[in-house]
C-alpha cells in the first residue's frame, strides 16, 4: 500500500474517532442534563404541594406544604446536592436549547438558596402563608382537571392539615421582624380563605356520598377553627407587635433585583433610564394633549418653551377628557369583557399574532388575594393542558367613601380598562402564556421570567396603540403613555422605597405629580411597594428589552420583517428572560454563566 495513502487513512480514522468521541461526549452531556432537569421537575414540586397543584402536577393534591424549620433544612440539603450535580455538566457541550435551560436552572437554584438563607421571607412575611392557605383550596376548585368528587376529597385532606400548617406559621414568624403593613394585610386576607369555602366548596357538599360528605363537613369545621385561632393571633399578637422594617436596604435589594430581573442592567442604570424616560414621556404626552386642547380651543397659541408647570397643566387637561368616560362601579368586570372582545377582534383583523383557542374567564378577584394589585392573569399551570385562564379584577372595597370610589373610577376609566385588558389578557399575559405553554421543554416552564412576561404585556399596550386600536384615538394614546409613565415611576419608586428610604408623602408626590395618578391608585401603589420588592421594576426593564429586541429584528430582517411572524417567533420559546429570547431569535451565542457554581454559606 502506498505510504502516503496509508498515512492519510490513518489520519482520517484518527480524526473520525476524535470527532465521534466529541459527539458522543456531547450526547452524553445532553442526556445527563435532561435527566437532571426531569428529576428537578419531579422532586422540586414535592417541597410545595400547593405550588405543584398550580403547575399542573397533581401527585400531591391531598397534601399541604410542610413549612417547618426541618422542612427548610431538607430543601436546602436537596438543593445543595443538585448544585453538586450541576457542577459536573459542561454547558458548552449542551445544545442551544439546553444551554438556555442550564442557565435558567443554575440561576433559579442560586435564587432559591439565597431566599431561604439570606432573605428569609419565611420569618417575616405572613402573606406567604395566607397565599398558600388560600391557594391550597382555590387551586383545587378553580379548574376541573379532575372529577369534582376527587377534588373535594383532596380539599378535605388539606383542610384537615390546617391546624398543623397554621401552628407552623406562628412558629416561623419572628414577630418583631414582621413589618406592620404586612401584618395588617395578613389580617385582611386570612379570613378570605373562608370565603373560598363558602363560594366553591359548600355548594357542592350535598353531591357527595354520606361518608365523604360527613368527612368534608368535619374538615371544614377543623379548618374554620384553625383559621379563627390564627386570626385571633394575627390581631392580638402579630399586629400590635409587628415592628419590622419593610425596606430591604441596598444589599438585599440589589441581590434580589439581580435574581428577579436576570438582566445585564444594573440598579443604577435602571434608575437613570427610568428618570430619563419620565422626562421624555412628559414631552410626548404634552404633544398629544396639545392636539386634544386645540380641538376645544382652536385659537390657542402655545409657547415655544413652555414651563414644566404649563406642560403638566395641558397634559392634565387631556387626561380629564379621558376621565370623563368611566364605567359604573358595579360594571368593571362587564367593561373588561367588552374590552377583551374588542382587542381580540382587532388582533384577528390586523393579523398581528396567532390567536390560541384557550379559554379565558373574567372573574371577581378572590378575597384572599386582594390588597396588592387591581387585577391579575391566572393561567393554568405549564404542566397542565386544556384548562381555562382567569382574568381576575378586584372589586371596589365596600368601605371606600364616594370620593375614593370616584378617584378609582377616574384612574380606571374605560380607556384605562382597555389598556388593562391588553396587558392582562389580549394580547398580553393570557395570549403570551398560551403560546408559552406550547413550548415542548417542561424544564423551561419552571423558570418563567417576570421581566419577559411583564415586558411583553407593557410592549403589547404600546404595540396595539401604534397599530391603531380604537381608530388611533389620541386619548387612548395619552392613557397608554400614562400607563408607561406609571411603569417608569414604579421602577423609581421600587428603588426609592427599598434603598433611599423615601417617605410616603414624597412617594405620593412622585406618583400623583410626576405620573398623574389618582389618589387611590397612588395610595395602593405605595402599599404595594412596601409589600413587594424588585417586582415593580420588571415592567419597565422588560419593556425596554422587548422594544430593543424588536428594533434589532427590524434591522436584521429588513424588508422581510413581518410583525405577526416576529411576534409568533418571540412567543415560541416559552418565557425565559428576554436576553435569551433575543439570542435564540437571532442565533447569537448563548450567554452562559460561570463555569463553577458555589453553594451559599
Amino acid at each position: 500500500m502506498n505510504l502516503f495513502f496509508k498515512n492519510s487513512c490513518s489520519s482520517l480514522i484518527t480524526m473520525f474517532l476524535a470527532v465521534h468521541a466529541v459527539l458522543g461526549n456531547e450526547v452524553a452531556m445532553n442526556t445527563e442534563f435532561e435527566k437532571l432537569g426531569m428529576q428537578y421537575i419531579e422532586q422540586s414540586t414535592a417541597f410545595s404541594p400547593v405550588r405543584a397543584t398550580g403547575l399542573g402536577d397533581h401527585r400531591f393534591d391531598d397534601q399541604l406544604d410542610e413549612i417547618s424549620g426541618e422542612a427548610r433544612a431538607k430543601r436546602i440539603l436537596w438543593t445543595d446536592s443538585l448544585i453538586e450535580r450541576l457542577e459536573r455538566i459542561d454547558p458548552r457541550k449542551l445544545s442551544r436549547e439546553n444551554q438556555v435551560d442550564y442557565a435558567l436552572l443554575r440561576h433559579s437554584i442560586q435564587a432559591q438558596l439565597w431566599k431561604l438563607k439570606e432573605l428569609q421571607k419565611w420569618a417575616w412575611n405572613p402573606l406567604i402563608y395566607t397565599g398558600l392557605a388560600g391557594d391550597a383550596i382555590h387551586g383545587l376548585m378553580s379548574r376541573d382537571f379532575a372529577p369534582q368528587r376527587v377534588r373535594l376529597k383532596n380539599v378535605a385532606e388539606r383542610l384537615e392539615q390546617f391546624p398543623r400548617f397554621h401552628e407552623q406559621v406562628r412558629n416561623n414568624l419572628v414577630i418583631n421582624r414582621v413589618p406592620a403593613v404586612h401584618a395588617k394585610t395578613a389580617v385582611a386576607q386570612n379570613r378570605g380563605v373562608l370565603k373560598i369555602l363558602d363560594h366553591t366548596v359548600r355548594p357542592l357538599i350535598d353531591d357527595l356520598p354520606k361518608a365523604e360528605r360527613e368527612r368534608l363537613v368535619h374538615a371544614i369545621e377543623v379548618a374554620e377553627k384553625a383559621i379563627g385561632k390564627h386570626q385571633e393571633w394575627l390581631e392580638s399578637e402579630l399586629l400590635p407587635h409587628a415592628k419590622g422594617d419593610f425596606r430591604l436596604g441596598i444589599e438585599l435589594y440589589e441581590k434580589k433585583l439581580n435574581f428577579t430581573l436576570h438582566t445585564p442592567l444594573t440598579r443604577r442604570e435602571i434608575r437613570d433610564l427610568a428618570e430619563q424616560r419620565v422626562r421624555s414621556l412628559h414631552e410626548e404626552m404634552y404633544d398629544i394633549a396639545k392636539g386634544v386642547y386645540l380641538k376645544q380651543y382652536p385659537l390657542t397659541d402655545f409657547p415655544e418653551r413652555p414651563s414644566d408647570a404649563y406642560r403638566r397643566a395641558i397634559i392634565r387637561f387631556g387626561l380629564e377628557q379621558a376621565y370623563a368616560e368611566t364605567p359604573k362601579a358595579d360594571e368593571i368586570v362587564a367593561t373588561a369583557k367588552r374590552s377583551v372582545a374588542m382587542a381580540t377582534d382587532f388582533i384577528r383583523k390586523q393579523d398581528l399574532i396567532t390567536l390560541m383557542p384557550d379559554r379565558l374567564e373574567i372573574i371577581i378577584m378572590p378575597e384572599f388575594q386582594r390588597g396588592v394589585s387591581l387585577a391579575y392573569c391566572d393561567t393554568p399551570g405549564p404542566l397542565e393542558t386544556g384548562q381555562k385562564t382567569f382574568y381576575a379584577v378586584s372589586p371596589i372595597p365596600e368601605k371606600w367613601t364616594q370620593k375614593q370610589i370616584n378617584s378609582h373610577l377616574r384612574e380606571y376609566n374605560t380607556r384605562s380598562l382597555d389598556v388593562l385588558t391588553i396587558h392582562e389578557a389580549m394580547p398580553g399575559h393570557f395570549l403570551q402564556l398560551a403560546h408559552a405553554n406550547r413550548f415542548a421543554g417542561k424544564l423551561r416552564h419552571m423558570f418563567q421570567s417576570g421581566v419577559f412576561v411583564e415586558g411583553w404585556a407593557v410592549y403589547s399596550e404600546w404595540m396595539m396603540c401604534q397599530e391603531g386600536f380604537r381608530d388611533h384615538d389620541p386619548l387612548l394614546k395619552l392613557i397608554t403613555l400614562k400607563w408607561y409613565l406609571r411603569d417608569a415611576t414604579n421602577a423609581i419608586l421600587d428603588h426609592a422605597v427599598h434603598v433611599d428610604g423615601i417617605s410616603r408623602s414624597d412617594a405620593m408626590r412622585l406618583l400623583v405629580e410626576d405620573a398623574f395618578q389618582e389618589e387611590r391608585e397612588a395610595a395602593g401603589k405605595w402599599t404595594r411597594a412596601q409589600l413587594t420588592s424588585a417586582q415593580l421594576s420588571t415592567y419597565f426593564v422588560g419593556y425596554l428589552e422587548h422594544v430593543a429586541m424588536r428594533r434589532e429584528a427590524e434591522q436584521l430582517w429588513g424588508d422581510e420583517f413581518n410583525l405577526k411572524t416576529y411576534h409568533d417567533k418571540v412567543l415560541s420559546y416559552g418565557s425565559p428572560p428576554t436576553q435569551f429570547v433575543r439570542v435564540l431569535l437571532h442565533e447569537h451565542v448563548i450567554p452562559l454563566p460561570g463555569a463553577v457554581l458555589q453553594t451559599l454559606e
